[in-house]
């Protein structure tokens, strides 16, 4: 058994957690939503748990009848895609500043001009493919904005395609065989965040009467057969699409990029692409009952399934295939996990430490990252070392090249 079994008020918590820190706060935010009425046989806990906005980010939660919206988060449908190319490492130029460059300029990434009309993050002009991909996501949009019109502002169009920032990042990588991959991580957007914090505030406004008997306001749920438990299902779907739609237009992108750069040879995609989601809700069915399953940073890793676990910045990163797990509700861990807080990092480490921990990786390298330095995460070999019994190594991954917003 190699996962640690909790004791708590409710359901249990099965921790994949041997050697690997798990931070006091992380382990109490897992023990309130283990003590929700709502959630089947146990929590899970991923070895890069750490301490999120009401649940624990790293958490698998199995709810009955229910979905809690503040466990999917804000970033709904974050996730990773990789895609292999037919390069290799030989034929990467000797400096990778210009490659890095391209990419920048490829994809809108960051923020500026406090995400208004300048902003670097989102696009001025949309091309076709941009306009042809929101054809089809905005019939959905429309029917979530009829019923709640003040979700209707910002961004969403101009923002499809674009990387964001924070932890969001793009990678050219080398695997053990030194061929080349493409690597992202990003989610829905701005439009996303809109949703989840708006459900997430209605769940409360429904669940008024009964938020003292909450460990946690930000643990309210909408109940199946709920005025807005429909909305909730349809506005998520709708965002996990809007997020995987993301990934693939930001991966095409870079591969137009590629192609066009001279330093070059033709750039073909390889036998193996993941575009898989780690911050989301479904329907599935775990030990014989339907539930809604959170993920709130896990992958799924059903038995022969291919996902992704990013290292940071300097650190490898993982092609997995799960082995399909129950007791883990056929998941892993989306990720190395913070062990340290962005302000906490950003006051803890130099921008001479995260220079010599991304040495040999084009980069930035300056004091706006040093919040993603790698030295805030965890002990990535650590992480996949506790969770052996999730899934199994497809392919080591080290980045050459780092976007980061």
């Amino acid at each position: 058994m190699s996962y640690q079994r909790l004791k708590t008020d409710g359901v249990p918590i099965k921790a994949w957690t041997r050697g690997v820190p798990a931070d006091w706060n992380a382990i109490q935010q897992l023990k309130n939503v283990a003590s929700l009425p709502i959630v089947h046989k146990w929590v899970a806990a991923m070895p890069d748990v750490h301490f999120g906005i009401g649940a624990t980010v790293g958490s698998v939660i199995p709810t009955k009848g229910a979905i809690i919206p503040a466990a999917v988060g804000v970033d709904i449908g974050c996730g990773m895609m990789a895609l292999e190319t037919n390069l290799r490492a030989e034929q990467l130029p000797d400096s990778l500043r210009k490659i890095r460059k391209a990419i920048e300029n490829a994809v809108p990434h960051g923020r500026s001009d406090h995400g208004g009309r300048k902003d670097r993050g989102s696009w001025n002009k949309v091309s076709a493919r941009i306009e042809k991909a929101w054809k089809k996501l905005r019939p959905g949009y429309e029917q979530i904005v009829a019923r709640h019109e003040r979700l209707d502002r910002g961004k969403h169009m101009t923002q499809l395609g674009t990387l964001g920032g924070g932890n969001h990042f793009i990678e050219v990588c080398l695997d053990e065989a030194d061929r080349v991959w493409l690597m992202l991580h990003s989610g829905s957007r701005g439009v996303g965040n809109r949703i989840g914090m708006h459900f997430i505030s209605l769940a409360q406004k429904d669940m008024k009467q009964h938020l003292a008997n909450l460990p946690d306001r930000d643990l309210a749920y909408f109940e199946e057969g709920a005025e807005h438990f429909e909305e909730y299902s349809f506005a998520v779907d709708w965002a996990q699409r809007y997020a995987r739609i993301n990934r693939e237009l930001m991966m095409a992108a870079i591969l137009d990029c590629l192609q066009d750069s001279k330093e070059l040879p033709k750039v073909e995609t390889g036998k193996m692409a993941v575009n898989c989601h780690h911050n989301y809700v479904q329907r599935e069915t775990h030990y014989g009952e339907e539930v809604f399953l959170t993920r709130k940073g896990a992958v799924s890793a059903r038995e022969g399934e291919l996902g992704i676990i990013p290292g940071s910045m300097g650190a490898r990163s993982f092609i997995v295939r799960g082995k399909g797990n129950p007791e883990s509700f056929h998941s892993c861990s989306h990720g190395a996990g913070r062990v340290h807080s962005r302000g906490a990092a950003k006051r803890k480490f130099s921008v001479e430490e995260h220079e010599a921990a991304t040495a040999g990786i084009e980069c930035r390298k300056d004091s706006g990252v040093l919040d993603e330095t790698p030295m805030a995460y965890k002990d990535i070999d650590a992480v996949m070392a506790a969770q052996e019994d999730l899934v199994e190594i497809v392919h080591r991954l080290r980045q050459v090249v780092c976007v980061k917003g």
